[in-house]
């Protein structure tokens, strides 16, 4: 914005001036950012606080979408199948299980595993006796 009243006009409100400090720190705590996320994202695309507010929107939409995991996907299911070392049955399973948040699902998946390996360890604890005995 202008400093002058007489040169500020309707369209200079809905611009960023990232010149003075008084209006980056308005629009910062606005959308809820740093100062300098804030004129990253004005650098990006543009002065106009439309564009950056749609432009951090999105950013935080692509964050919440990576965390998901699409079943209906093949290279979803082939990533997340890997990265949690299971097979795309057991991982589908879990999805329906506990719903398609990543963090969930490998919560999940790792409870699983530990009392997987707990019976283990029980089978050969059993086994080592039998053999001493």
């Amino acid at each position: 914005m202008a400093d002058s009243k007489k040169k500020r006009g309707a369209a200079d409100r809905a611009l960023i001036a990232l010149s003075e400090s008084y209006e980056v720190a308005y629009w910062s705590k606005k959308f809820k950012v740093t100062p300098a996320k804030l004129k990253a994202a004005v650098k990006k695309v543009g002065h106009s606080a439309k564009k950056v507010e749609a432009y951090f929107g999105e950013q935080r939409h692509k964050a919440a979408d990576r965390a998901r995991i699409a079943v209906s996907q093949p290279y979803e299911v082939r990533y997340w199948s890997n990265k949690f070392k299971v097979t795309p049955a057991r991982l589908k399973a879990a999805v329906a299980e506990v719903g398609h948040s990543s963090k969930k699902v490998g919560a999940y998946l790792a409870k699983k595993t530990m009392k997987k390996k707990a019976a283990q360890k029980a089978v050969k604890k059993t086994a080592a006796k039998r053999k001493a005995a």
